[in-house]
């Protein structure tokens, strides 16, 4: 076991919330990833998880090419064009 502070401290966690305020957190960062665009929160997964263990240069190409097929997705126009209209994306997850 780690105390709180001490993982803090050595970036083993990103945040820290009073006691008894983990779960709320939580919901409050589930409910973020899910209003994010489908196929990015998935694209997102697959560069931690596949680089993770991979040389820096392997993981770059990654990412890489996870960008480029989002590039060319329904989504990102949708993104771009509700940017553009001022109004929030409906994604699609395509």
């Amino acid at each position: 076991m780690i105390p709180a502070r001490e993982a803090y401290a050595a970036n083993l966690v990103s945040e820290l919330v009073p006691k008894g305020q983990a779960l709320a957190r939580s919901v409050e960062i589930a409910e973020q990833i899910a209003s994010m665009p489908p196929l990015a929160v998935q694209a997102i997964r697959e560069a931690a998880r596949l680089g993770a263990d991979v040389p820096l240069e392997t993981g770059l190409a990654l990412e890489r090419r996870l960008f480029e097929r989002l590039f060319d997705s329904q989504d990102q126009k949708e993104g771009m064009q509700a940017f553009m209209e001022k109004r929030k994306p409906a994604w699609q997850g395509r």
